[in-house]
């Protein structure tokens, strides 16, 4: 990771006031990154904090989904996702599917206002780091076994076959 950090900033409605707050607090060190934030909360910190932020489209639009390949191509370093653990959500696999990505490809990832205090203030933001990069190579690469029953229905095609 490079000294300024690319950090993607998420929020559910519930903790979108949490964020704000958070961000408000911290505006001064966030202002010399590069920040990322999905739809509405984007458009709230932008007004809020008043630098640029990249929006992309609302989570349940696909906008968690745009960070996600973003982790996996390397253009986002971290993760502070303020998620509401009480409320049912639509979305929830795409919002599961974004913490997996996080944490398959080894990115810090906080997700309430104090994991979010420690990491913002670590001294490692300051600086660059050598973040261990999994090797997913032998996982690309092993052997797949294809045979009877895989991936088929009963009657035998992989459409559930008559």
């Amino acid at each position: 990771m490079e000294h300024d950090k690319k950090i993607a900033l998420v929020a559910h409605d519930n903790k979108k006031r949490d964020l704000v707050e958070w961000a408000r607090y911290n505006r001064d060190l966030l202002a010399h990154h590069k920040v990322y934030a999905t739809g509405t909360t984007g458009e709230i910190l932008e007004g809020e904090l008043g630098f640029e932020i990249t929006k992309l489209q609302s989570g349940p639009l696909g906008g968690d989904q745009q960070i996600g390949a973003k982790i996996v191509d390397g253009a986002i370093d971290f993760l502070i996702f303020f998620w509401d653990p009480l409320e049912p959500l639509p979305h929830d696999p795409d919002v599961k599917a974004l913490l997996r990505m996080a944490v398959v490809w080894n990115i810090p990832i906080a997700c309430n206002r104090a994991s979010a205090d420690f990491m913002i203030s670590s001294p490692l933001m300051d600086g660059e780091y050598d973040r261990l990069v999994p090797n997913y190579g032998g996982y690309r690469t092993r052997k797949i076994v294809r045979g009877k029953g895989v991936g088929q229905g009963a009657g035998g095609s992989a459409e559930g076959g008559t």
